[in-house]
């Protein structure tokens, strides 16, 4: 377990934020131009220009008739193959006959290479399939948020991690069904929302998020509980309670533990990035779980913002950190140094390259992002860096 950090009071948290390098922007969509271009004058008074993107409206080539349910979770791997998860059973009743296997690898021109996953004797499948990542040494981890936010079947959330080859092997299962004690409990998560395998120590990262409050870290190769802390690398709560469905009214004062905690990611320098839903803020943290910074959005639309899901620019520095935000449904850029806004892609809508529900996403290596969209849209998306 980490050791305990010093407490951090409203008061301090105050004259913290008023330093923080974090400026809003005004980056309303044109109705004139395209989908998938970056707006935002602020982007031409920051440090760094936002890049520009185009859809590929073609991208990817669904095979065999098959039908996708909600897209909640993408990922993509060190040969630039890209992962898809989707929730068969999300598809209505009279088309579910033709639903795609719950995982999908596609090249990056959009050819299917390979699909599989589902229920089968030896592992615990999530109910509800969430969260997908494709590590560096080719396993493909899944979690899912079962009995979030309709209560299942009593013992049916699912309280668990998945480890598999790319080739769909079983590897290891992490956790339970059912079996989540709380924040304390070093067997088990409580429905996951997202996770992160950090290469240089082979460490999972969970975003622990719709049962608990939590990040929890475990040892990659044996599933070994290895340290956990909450917002502000506080001690979460004791109390198993459920993060509501819905993220905190606008101008909430947010408390010293997370809510929802629905992203997490790891950059290369060793930056742990942390997605509160619920009270609609980032954090980072050392590797160890020492708290270094927050942000927010943009509140710059009549939607308050939402973040949800995490990429990083893939250059040597990773210089641009990209935000999912689910309020007014785009991609906020960041310039990762500072934490400043420079700029947004896409905006709500059902044409190519709009967003409705966007939920998490990926990078490649050539910096192209994939964004996977879950209720509305259900579908995956690539846009291309130009």
């Amino acid at each position: 377990m980490r050791a305990t950090m010093p407490a951090i009071t409203p008061r301090s948290l105050a004259t913290f934020t008023a330093a923080l390098l974090v400026i809003s922007f005004l980056a309303s969509p044109v109705p004139s131009e395209p989908a998938g271009r970056v707006e935002g004058p602020a982007a031409q008074q920051a440090t760094l220009r936002a890049p520009s993107f185009q859809v590929d409206p073609g991208w990817p080539t669904i095979p065999n008739n098959w039908v996708l349910g909600e897209v909640s979770s993408i990922a993509v791997d060190p040969r630039d193959h890209i992962w898809v998860l989707h929730r068969p059973a999300s598809i209505p009743a009279d088309r579910r006959a033709n639903a795609a296997p719950p995982v999908l690898e596609f090249d990056a021109a959009g050819k299917l290479i390979s699909s599989w996953g589902g229920p089968a004797d030896g592992y615990d499948w999530p109910d509800r399939e969430h969260g997908i990542y494709a590590d560096d040494k080719g396993f493909i981890w899944i979690g899912g948020n079962g009995g979030w936010p309709k209560p299942t079947a009593a013992g049916r959330t699912d309280d668990m991690i998945l480890k598999f080859t790319s080739g769909g092997k079983f590897v290891r299962q992490i956790g339970a069904r059912g079996k989540s004690t709380g924040n304390a409990d070093t067997a088990n998560v409580h429905q996951p929302a997202d996770l992160f395998v950090h290469s240089p120590t082979n460490e999972l990262f969970v975003a622990d998020g719709y049962g608990n409050q939590r990040v929890a870290v475990f040892d990659a190769e044996t599933g070994r509980f290895k340290r956990s802390w909450g917002a502000f690398g506080n001690t979460p709560p004791a109390a198993m309670t459920a993060n509501p469905p819905q993220s905190a009214p606008p101008g909430t004062e947010p408390p010293m533990q997370f809510g929802l905690v629905h992203a997490v990611k790891v950059s290369r320098d060793n930056i742990v990035y942390v997605a509160d839903r619920t009270y609609r803020r980032l954090q980072t943290f050392t590797l160890e779980g020492k708290f270094l910074r927050q942000a927010t959005l943009p509140g710059d639309t009549d939607v308050a913002p939402v973040p949800a899901g995490f990429a990083f620019s893939p250059d040597p520095k990773q210089q641009y950190l990209y935000v999912v935000d689910s309020g007014p449904m785009r991609v906020v850029i960041f310039d990762r140094a500072t934490l400043t806004a420079i700029g947004s892609l896409g905006m709500r809508g059902a044409k190519p390259g709009d967003f409705d529900i966007v939920h998490h996403m990926a990078a490649d290596s050539k910096g192209n992002l994939y964004t996977a969209e879950i209720v509305t849209n259900r579908r995956a998306q690539r846009f291309v860096l130009r």
